[in-house]
């Protein structure tokens, strides 16, 4: 049983630390996401799967104000998000988000890397910084590689680096998107090994990903879009053995 599972069995759910409801976001004429309604409760581990282009990467980046939203609401941990530099910088104070790309600084070592962020968004001293950065490395398991730079390492290794350098300003929520989609598959499993310990920790986190194998380990909840709506969201067990709608069967046909 899980930790959001856990609780409700005691009588008292984990606090609502996303609420989104009636999200709607447009590039131009197309309409990326369609009246979207989303609850994440602290501890809850959301994957979210569909097919290319379905709004999945969009809708974690309007999490944090990567993408700007149009119309609806995005509240993370009692901030509303309305796109204004005070509660962005809110929101991302509690937020880590990992991407396909790695995203290091090609120049600066590994430890650098990881030690910037708190450094200018935590104001941290270098020393500190450093300090702190060098536990989230052996959170990862890389603290050997510190002194390296990005291009000297593999691509797991480079995305572990960046869920360390995302755990080094200790955000409560993690978002993910795709961050396996970039490495050559004898390298998935080390990420996702990780991913996995994170989870086990209790950190809240969505993931959008294609990898069943770890949503069916790891999801309290595995959430379908296609073409910018939530079509199906349910628990691994009943997602993946009872899908209720065609869309999903159809899905699940193609990447199982």
């Amino acid at each position: 049983m899980t930790g959001p599972e856990q609780a409700a069995a005691g009588g008292a759910k984990p606090a609502r630390v996303i609420e989104i409801a009636g999200l709607n976001k447009w590039f131009g004429d197309f309409h990326a996401l369609k009246d979207i309604d989303l609850t994440v409760r602290k501890g809850e581990r959301i994957v979210i799967c569909g097919p290319s282009g379905s709004g999945k990467s969009t809708l974690i980046r309007c999490v944090n104000h990567l993408e700007r939203h149009e119309e609806g609401d995005i509240i993370v941990n009692g901030v509303t998000l309305r796109g204004d530099k005070g509660s962005v910088n809110a929101v991302r104070g509690e937020v880590g988000m990992v991407f396909q790309q790695f995203n290091l600084f090609p120049h600066l070592t590994v430890l650098e890397n990881c030690a910037l962020a708190p450094m200018f968004a935590r104001k941290m001293p270098r020393r500190e910084a450093e300090a702190l950065a060098m536990t989230r490395l052996e959170r990862v398991r890389i603290p050997e590689q510190a002194r390296k730079y990005p291009l000297q390492l593999s691509g797991g290794q480079q995305q572990r680096v960046a869920i360390a350098r995302a755990l080094c300003l200790r955000p409560s929520i993690m978002l993910f998107d795709e961050p396996t989609s970039a490495l050559d598959p004898e390298m998935i499993k080390e990420v996702l090994d990780v991913m996995v310990e994170l989870a086990e920790e209790g950190m809240t986190m969505l993931c959008v990903t294609h990898e069943m194998g770890f949503a069916r380990q790891v999801a309290d909840r595995v959430v379908f879009m296609d073409q910018g709506e939530i079509v199906e969201q349910a628990a691994p067990e009943i997602f993946f053995s009872n899908p209720r709608y065609d869309r999903t069967r159809a899905f699940l046909s193609q990447i199982l």
